[in-house]
């Protein structure tokens, strides 16, 4: 039974109690009487005692710190910190909130209950969905990014963010789904190192095309997946230009600072710019340069670390480099030279295995093909014979009778064997 820490448990010392509300005294027989009420016809119940109950931690971070959000989300890329305007949208708002934050390198394993990423730990408790996760740690941390907007523009920002959300988002996904191949160019991913595999690209390209194909059916249910590029086209930059008429002259979409909407819209419009498709980044530069603007700001503002993170991959570039010890950097140094050594040593062993292997074979199928051809000489030479035995009765049959001697001969002509004269020569 799970509780939070200022939860406690009353625990009955009798047999085949059941668990019971938390904070509530549960008596070994009920009782309609007052609890200081002594009954003289029944003994006493046994006296409470009360025990305070830690939460189970189910985090998947175990050693977390306290008010520390751990962020889970997909892996950086060479051309955006990520590829999920979800994910991007969560780490946008924790930057532009102050709140510290740690990314978790997952290597893709966990998911969210909802088998989805983003998802946060916080204190050791789980957050998903991008919304909610926003919602949740803007009522825990006190930030609230709209403060100070009026109603009417609350509203507008409520419109627009939906309309991000629910609409611009799914014109990225429609592109990707009907375009993997395209899209991992343009993104510049290095698809091993996001699925953690040591599979060749075909494979994994296959698979990634595979789930795409799922995702497709999925926006194909809800009627996006049908249209057309042109027509999707269309509706990105209807959407483009709206934004890009709200924010005007402006430094941010509501004056001189940064609010909920630019943290969604950055996300959003991130993704058409930095991995372009359909020729959108080009019709941004020409018909919205202003949002162009816009989004150097928020960069320069926000991702100070970009052109770090996005060259090295790595996912906490936002934390100060932790000072290591010459010893230590140069024993890991070390210890990283074997352990390239030994993965060498094993390729190399490997691949020598697997050459012996193949020449292994080769030999077997050489000596089954020469058995083979020794076993049908042999069969050609016996069938030779065989066809030769045959013939000769044939043949024997066929000759006419020879007689078997000169005298034989001659008694059969009816006359003397001619004499032959035998002379010696000098």
């Amino acid at each position: 039974m799970t509780t939070t820490e200022n939860e406690t448990k009353v625990v009955e010392p009798q047999a085949g109690q059941k668990d019971e509300t938390m904070n509530e005294t549960v008596d070994s027989k009920k009782s309609d009487q007052p609890a200081n009420e002594t009954n003289n016809s029944t003994p006493s119940s046994p006296t409470k005692k009360t025990e305070t109950l830690k939460p189970a931690i189910t985090a998947h971070k175990k050693d977390f710190e306290k008010d520390v959000v751990y962020l889970y989300q997909f892996t950086r890329s060479a051309t955006i910190p990520s590829l999920s305007a979800c994910c991007l949208k969560v780490e946008n708002w924790l930057r532009m909130s102050g709140i510290r934050y740690e990314n978790v390198d997952h290597k893709l394993r966990f998911k969210s209950k909802k088998g989805q990423l983003p998802f946060v730990e916080l204190n050791g408790k789980e957050i998903e969905d991008s919304d909610t996760i926003i919602k949740e740690l803007s009522k825990y941390f006190d930030k609230e990014l709209d403060f100070g907007l009026t109603e009417e523009q609350k509203t507008t920002s409520h419109a627009f963010v939906s309309m991000l959300n629910n609409h611009t988002g799914w014109i990225v996904r429609w592109w990707r789904y009907n375009n993997p191949r395209e899209f991992l160019e343009s993104a510049q991913l290095d698809i091993k190192r996001t699925f953690n595999s040591r599979f060749p690209n075909s494979i994994l390209n296959f698979v990634f095309k595979l789930g795409f194909k799922k995702h497709l059916s999925d926006s194909l249910g809800l009627g996006r997946g049908r249209f057309t590029l042109e027509e999707i086209q269309e509706s990105a930059k209807e959407d483009i230009k709206a934004l890009s008429n709200l924010l005007g002259n402006k430094e941010y979409f509501f004056g001189k600072e940064a609010h909920l909407l630019d943290c969604v819209a950055f996300a959003h419009l991130a993704q058409f710019f930095y991995v372009p498709f359909a020729g959108l980044k080009e019709w941004m530069e020409t018909e919205s340069s202003n949002l162009i603007g816009w989004m150097d700001r928020m960069k320069t503002t926000y991702w100070p670390d970009w052109e770090e993170m996005c060259s090295s991959l790595e996912l906490n570039t936002h934390l100060p480099k932790k000072e290591v010890p010459a010893d230590q950097a140069a024993a890991e140094q070390q210890q990283n030279a074997a352990d390239e050594e030994s993965k060498k040593k094993k390729d190399e062993k490997k691949k020598k295995e697997k050459k012996e292997k193949k020449d292994k074979k080769k030999e077997t199928n050489k000596d089954k093909s020469d058995e083979q051809a020794k076993e049908n000489a042999g069969g050609d030479a016996a069938k030779d014979k065989v066809e030769d035995a045959s013939k000769e009765p044939a043949a024997a049959a066929a000759a006419p009778e020879q007689p078997a001697n000169k005298q034989d001969s001659a008694a059969s002509n009816g006359g003397e064997a001619p004499k032959t004269e035998v002379t010696a020569s000098e």
